[in-house]
């Protein structure tokens, strides 16, 4: 089916597993492909069949957005363009030109100040002081104190940067997305390197919170456009990607209901009149007995096929939401599902503890790795993808400790 045959086209900008995860969800709920704006055509999207690739340089300036998206809505005046962004640069760009885009331009966000705001780990964490969320202990370091780190609470530490897109221009040897620094001393050697390499914004020092990647949570929540959540989703994390630049990142998810945290973050999000997609990365800390929040991301999350893959598909929401003007019935899941994006072995390695109930959950058939799609197979993909998988074993030997 093409666009033709529906009243909306689905237009999502990046490159990634996040995008191809939501094109996924479009085509299992619509069939049919979406138009995605990317820097290069790389990874999962390479020869997809649902998705159609246009190429832009410079996408994540807002007036190069600005004006590709709207001469895309002048080429299709008679459908509506739901833009989905598939990153922050790309949601933060959307939400900056909401007011200027063409009429039939959907953009599922809300104002751009409030989502900086909320990206914003320092403002973030004030509005979790205010609201009741649990997080841990933070010291916000900037380009003017570096030197004279006063810390309130103990090492080992957690360090990253406030500003992920601004850090990954000042390239510097041992950069990484997150470091662990066991004492005073790494961290603020660390630091140094860190602004020594141009980067100008503020860095986030935390408190480490004990326990393996089995410990970590990941909430999906859609908000509709009156700012009522309607749908929530839990994953239990049990196994993160460790390379430098790819730690944190989720390899295997099972979905687990835990109502009092779900309930928790509902009332937040309610309360602060969120709307759309929101993603929050949590740990249980064993010290106190608490769910403590790390940051908001203010879109799906790279790993968003975890709840449409449970049966909770994130562009019927969109759809039925933002196209078809339809209440939403509040869907708060409690089934278990099995999410990875590493081969089962890996999993099975490296989360031994869980194996036997990931071994249970295939066997009953709940369970996918959004990557493996049948109408996806075009050889040169199949191995493409053959190969990338293969890496993790080579990956997770190297750097899991």
């Amino acid at each position: 089916m093409e666009f033709e045959q529906r009243e909306f086209i689905p237009v999502l900008f990046g490159n990634d597993i996040n995008v191809y995860s939501v094109a996924r969800a479009f085509y299992e709920e619509y069939r049919i492909p979406s138009v995605v704006f990317g820097k290069a055509l790389m990874g999962t999207c390479y020869k997809s069949k649902m998705v159609k690739f246009k190429e832009i340089k410079n996408l994540d300036d807002p007036d190069v957005m600005l004006t590709l998206l709207n001469d895309f809505a002048l080429e299709n005046t008679t459908k509506k363009i739901l833009a989905i962004g598939c990153g922050d640069n790309y949601v933060k760009c959307l939400a900056k030109n909401k007011n200027q885009l063409k009429s039939n331009i959907i953009v599922p966000y809300a104002d751009y100040d409030f989502l900086e705001e909320l990206m914003d780990k320092e403002k973030f964490y004030n509005l979790c002081e205010k609201y009741g969320i649990d997080y841990p202990k933070t010291y916000i370091c900037t380009v003017r104190d570096y030197e004279n780190i006063k810390l309130f609470f103990d090492a080992p530490y957690i360090l990253k940067p406030a500003n992920q897109v601004e850090y990954y221009k000042h390239k510097f040897e041992g950069q990484k997305k997150v470091f662990k620094c066991n004492t005073k001393k790494q961290l603020k050697d660390t630091v140094k390197k860190i602004y020594d390499a141009g980067y100008t914004d503020n860095m986030i020092v935390q408190d480490f919170l004990p326990g393996d990647d089995t410990y970590m949570r990941v909430l999906t929540s859609y908000s509709d456009k009156r700012g009522k959540v309607k749908m929530m989703c839990l994953g239990h994390v049990l196994l993160e990607e460790h390379t430098p630049y790819g730690i944190g990142n989720h390899a295997v998810i099972i979905t687990e209901y835990e109502k009092e945290l779900m309930e928790k973050f509902k009332n937040f999000l309610e309360e602060i009149h969120f709307i759309g997609f929101s993603n929050f990365d949590i740990k249980y800390d064993t010290r106190d007995n608490k769910f403590k929040v790390f940051e908001i991301n203010t879109r799906q999350g790279r790993s968003n096929f975890y709840v449409t893959g449970s049966g909770h598909n994130i562009a019927k929401l969109l759809v039925e939401d933002y196209i078809y003007n339809n209440d939403l019935e509040e869907d708060i899941a409690k089934n278990e599902y099995l999410w990875m994006v590493v081969p089962k072995g890996v999993a099975f390695k490296y989360a031994p503890e869980y194996k036997d109930r990931m071994k249970r959950i295939i066997k009953e058939k709940h369970y996918v790795n959004p990557l493996y799609f049948a109408p996806d197979n075009d050889i040169e993909r199949k191995y493409r993808l053959l190969r990338s998988q293969l890496g993790h074993y080579v990956k997770f030997k190297r750097y899991y400790k």
